[in-house]
């Protein structure tokens, strides 16, 4: 289900107030803050548009993953993560020495779980 709040977040983020978002995107003010509170629901085609302009995946505007920003040798960039994912490292990481296996050899680790189910 489309997500007002992060559309909020992000059009924040950039700096854009809703008339600039929207005519960024082709729909009125008044749309934007349909979707923003939930109210409305933009088409494929505008779901598109908005993601391109604020940067960011369809998925991300619709709940179903989060961007998450890495920080590596001096440089920013963002990821993709699904929330089933996010909620699987969540309850990993309440195991810290599985956790800790699964970081030092991933795929032994794997291996040695999927051969206990198999």
């Amino acid at each position: 289900m489309f997500n007002g709040r992060v559309l909020k977040e992000l059009r924040l983020s950039a700096g854009l107030t809703q008339q600039q978002l929207g005519d960024l995107v082709n729909v009125t003010k008044v749309s934007i803050c349909g979707y923003e509170k939930n109210n409305r629901i933009p088409n494929l085609e505008t779901l598109m548009d908005l993601a391109e302009v604020l940067n960011t995946t369809p998925n991300h505007l619709l709940g179903v993953e989060e961007l998450v920003t890495i920080n590596e040798d001096k440089e920013e960039y963002q990821v993709a993560i699904s929330k089933k994912d996010i909620e699987i490292i969540k309850h990993l990481k309440k195991h810290l020495n599985l956790y800790n296996m699964l970081c030092e050899n991933p795929r032994k680790v794997i291996d040695n779980i999927s051969k206990k189910f198999n």
